[in-house]
């Protein structure tokens, strides 16, 4: 790394700090302690909500991860992004905001009347959380970077250093400094970006000949990463599940200003990944293929490395360090939340210190998700493994969120074992048993799993569920 990139990466990675640190000092404070630290104070605007949104989601997992298939067709897990987006705004945002939920999962205990679902699923969050987004991300950041620059530093130190600095924002400025840092890191990373897609395309003179047909089109055969029918089943409810009851990402939408102010962060989130961010995630990988072959979860940091000058790579690394740690933060916050308002609170000291409980969790989590990096570290096909056991979590999870919107009457004991139930079933589908694509027997265990709540609501806890006409 040459004196003018440390230079470049120093200077905006400290002016993006300041900036933040400013912002913060300038806004009113709330004397809600958990609406403050977890929602900042519920005073986000619609830019910052879009920008906070955009980049916990875009980050070296995503560009890392789908650019490593080297093919257009997971370009579908973001053009499939905006259906959930859709479902958020229109569906999901507008009972969060009448329950006046902190949490997600605070709508469960609200609408099955018991608290124990919601530290259920919460417990199911966090160890999501611990296990699968936290570790993937130091993984997946640590590599880019050690890819992109020639450095004699070993990657799990890299890892080490990014859950350092990521920690620091979450535990110091909580949610709102997590969302102005991002929304400006954010604009850094859209403009690069679309930067690193132009200078690879003429890289190769907008001539793709020679890459193989199949990682050249949208729709996928069964071999594929996303086969086409893919896309009518399991697809369509992991994006629901990702953006409409994901503690990580829905949290900044609940901290908008209002519900109108919320919605339009989602709509411009929406509109930034239809337009931008699909060829960010594919097409680097594409021209990767084409100048170095099949070099899998590496091709776009090498990419990056060849093409950019000293002083623009700089910049670039101050950007995807800011995303890397805009994501680790985001996630820290949300598990802190889910620990604090879901769990310690309601079953250990309601009067908790917010901020002192928060940076205890927070430091115990970046502790094991740095111990949790090496576990990853001969994976191949990052992305597909991450979504492939999020399914562990996601579908069970889901299917308690849409069975208590669509039904009325169904005991929450019901519920708690369906989450046991679904978890199982798709651990058994991934490890035992698989006669199909595994997104669509993400779909599968979504219908038995909502399938098992009601029959089990039924024959066990005799009580006969109904339609739930409206979201009242």
């Amino acid at each position: 790394m040459s004196g003018i990139q440390y230079t470049v990466f120093f200077v905006i990675t400290g002016l993006v700090a300041l900036i933040t640190y400013w912002k913060c000092r300038q806004n009113s404070r709330s004397e809600d302690s958990n609406r403050e630290y977890f929602l900042a104070g519920n005073g986000l605007s619609w830019v910052f909500i879009a920008g906070s949104l955009t980049l916990t989601n875009i980050s070296t997992d995503t560009l890392v991860g789908l650019n490593g298939a080297q093919a257009i067709v997971v370009a579908w897990w973001e053009l499939g992004a905006v259906v959930g987006m859709l479902v958020l705004a229109k569906v999901l945002l507008p009972v969060y905001y009448r329950y006046n939920c902190t949490t997600t999962t605070e709508l469960l205990e609200k609408r099955y009347n018991n608290p124990n679902i919601r530290a259920t699923v919460s417990m199911l969050f966090l160890l999501g959380n611990l296990f699968i987004y936290l570790p993937i991300l130091l993984f997946t950041g640590s590599l880019f970077m050690s890819n992109l620059f020639t450095v004699d530093i070993s990657q799990m130190t890299i890892a080490i250093l990014i859950a350092t600095v990521g920690a620091s924002y979450a535990i110091f400025g909580g949610l709102r400094a997590v969302a102005v840092s991002d929304t400006y890191n954010g604009i850094g990373l859209l403009i690069m970006g679309l930067v690193v897609v132009v200078l690879a395309l003429v890289a190769i003179d907008f001539d793709f000949s020679g890459v193989p047909a199949e990682r050249l089109t949208l729709i996928g055969d069964n071999d594929s990463d996303i086969p086409w029918h893919t896309l009518f089943t399991g697809m369509l409810f992991i994006q629901v599940f990702y953006w409409g009851t994901n503690q990580n990402i829905t949290q900044r939408a609940l901290a908008g200003k209002s519900l109108k102010e919320a919605q339009k962060g989602v709509y411009a989130t929406a509109l930034i990944r239809l337009l931008i961010i699909p060829p960010m995630v594919v097409l680097p990988g594409v021209v990767a293929y084409k100048l170095y072959g099949d070099i899998g979860d590496a091709a776009y940091g090498t990419l990056v490395k060849d093409l950019l000058p000293d002083w623009l790579a700089g910049a670039y690394a101050a950007v995807m360090l800011g995303t890397i740690l805009s994501t680790y933060n985001s996630i820290l916050n949300a598990s802190a939340a889910l620990y604090v308002c879901d769990i310690h609170e309601k079953y250990i000291n309601p009067e908790v210190g917010v901020k002192k409980i928060s940076i205890v969790v927070s430091l115990l989590m970046v502790i094991l998700s740095i111990v949790m990096v090496p576990v990853y570290m001969d994976s191949k096909g990052i992305m597909a493994l991450m979504q492939q056991l999020n399914g562990l979590l996601s579908m069970p999870i889901l299917a308690a969120f849409i069975t208590g919107l669509a039904f009325k009457e169904v005991d929450a004991r019901a519920i708690i074992a369906t989450v046991v139930f679904g978890s199982c079933l798709y651990a058994g589908f991934t490890y035992i048993w698989a006669p199909f694509h595994f997104i669509h027997m993400m779909f599968i265990t979504l219908v038995c799993s909502v399938a098992f709540a009601l029959v089990t609501n039924r024959i066990v806890f005799k009580q006969q569920a109904s339609w739930r006409f409206g979201l009242t």
